[in-house]
């Protein structure tokens, strides 16, 4: 347990950050699954959803969460998904 009371705030602060990043990489991954779920079913509205999609990446490898390469690679399986 740290001592230092700089220490017992930075644990404070990247618990909080850690919430954060955990809460948009739920959202990203949640994003993600329901394409894939309707590209099965309905392509056009799969469409419509991809660009909300694609919001949520980008921001998500903006923040750090995900390297940039990653948000590339998931945006252009998904286009080609949806295609």
């Amino acid at each position: 347990m740290p001592i230092i009371r700089s220490a017992k705030k930075a644990i404070r602060v990247s618990a909080r950050k850690k919430a954060v990043n955990d809460r948009r990489k739920r959202t990203m991954k949640d994003v993600i699954k329901k394409i894939e779920k309707l590209s099965k079913t309905d392509k056009k509205e799969a469409e419509q959803t991809l660009s909300s999609a694609f919001q949520v990446i980008d921001k998500a490898a903006k923040r750090g969460i995900i390297k940039k390469n990653n948000a590339a690679r998931k945006k252009s399986r998904l286009s080609r998904l949806v295609k």
